[in-house]
């Protein structure tokens, strides 16, 4: 994931900022409790494209 990207883009749920998750190819949204996919190199920032975090998911980032 390109840092001058991440830096960019932000939550379309929250206009929060987002956490690349390297090992799941994914960037995190603590805000709005939910994860959104990385394909390809390409981030999905659709809220139906998501997955909603655990409690647990959420804590480990803390």
């Amino acid at each position: 994931m390109d840092k001058k990207l991440l830096e960019i883009l932000v939550c379309p749920v929250t206009k929060g900022p987002l956490i690349y998750d390297k090992k799941n190819q994914e960037l995190i949204s603590r805000s709005a409790r939910l994860a959104y996919p990385i394909k390809d190199n390409i981030p999905d920032l659709l809220e139906e494209d998501a997955r909603i975090l655990t409690q647990e998911e959420l804590e480990a980032l803390a």
